[in-house]
């Protein structure tokens, strides 16, 4: 874990739970595509920096999970490097409790603060086009979270957290999305996609992505169509959430209920869009139907 893997000339990534890029753009400057976990994560990349003797210009975040921005805070105060997130990612980035009451919906428990949810605090810049070296590009990839977005440089595609490897659906099902709509549609446009390598934050590097973003947008619409079926009935929102886990066999946490519940009550507005399910109050309790 932690090792430095070459994809061309100029492109890398350190093997990590979550994948961290490094664009290498001359002699001994580069930059990181997010940045780890957490403060060990940040300081087993310094010791990569260190040991190539390389200068880190800036690290861009593809988004706020804690998982991709948690070794921000360390390396910036080792390094005083710039960090740059994107739209409302930068919000998060920079004020992390943001994380686990948007997932809570108010002031979360001391349950959901953990490092997993709420990664220390950095300061964070906007991030464009302008601001980024030449030759870098960013890709919109919207769905998995609000903002997020890839980088492609010297052919080579990040692609951040916009699929899951086929092992994680079948373990976990259910992937965190805030919105299925631009999620399919980000899918839809990466399956088309053409690189000299595609890496993907939780699956192995590809030279064609295309069979593994088809996968992943079958999950989401079995997903879809499971929730459907659960409110032949009018159903709560808690009973959609508990018809899924049994279905799944997956077994509720609070981690679980605030990571899985966002992302059905997303499910919820994306069907209830689209014309399959539609909501109503009854007796001061909100119900969906399908149509």
């Amino acid at each position: 874990m932690y090792e430095l893997e070459k994809v061309s000339d100029s492109c890398y990534y350190i093997q990590s739970p979550a994948k961290i890029g490094l664009i290498r753009t001359g002699a001994d400057e580069v930059f990181l595509i997010d940045s780890g976990s957490d403060k060990d994560a940040g300081k087993k990349v310094k010791r990569h920096l260190d040991a190539n003797s390389w200068h880190l210009g800036a690290i861009f975040n593809t988004h706020s999970h804690a998982d991709h921005i948690g070794g921000n805070q360390y390396l910036q105060k080792q390094t005083g490097c710039a960090i740059y997130a994107p739209g409302i990612e930068r919000d998060f980035t920079e004020h992390p409790l943001l994380e686990p009451a948007f997932l809570y919906g108010a002031n979360p428990p001391s349950e959901l603060r953990h490092k997993f949810l709420m990664a220390q605090p950095s300061e964070v810049l906007p991030l464009s086009q302008d601001i980024l070296p030449e030759g870098l590009e960013t890709i919109a990839l919207p769905g998995h979270s609000f903002d997020m977005v890839g980088f492609r440089y010297d052919d080579v595609v990040y692609l951040a957290d916009c699929l899951s490897s086929i092992e994680t659906l079948e373990k976990y099902q259910i992937s965190f999305l805030v919105d299925v709509a631009s999620y399919l549609e980000t899918l839809e446009m990466v399956a088309q996609m053409e690189a000299r390598m595609f890496i993907p934050s939780h699956a192995a590097p590809t030279e064609d992505i295309a069979p593994l973003a088809r996968f992943n947008i079958a999950k989401v619409n079995e997903i879809a169509d499971r929730i459907v079926d659960s409110c032949r009935e009018p159903v709560s929102f808690e009973r959609v959430l508990k018809y899924l886990f049994d279905c799944y066999r997956l077994n509720m946490t609070m981690e679980q209920y605030v990571l899985v519940g966002s992302t059905v009550r997303s499910y919820l507005t994306y069907l209830k869009e689209c014309g399959r399910l539609e909501s109503f109050f009854e007796q001061n309790e909100l119900l969906y139907r399908s149509k």
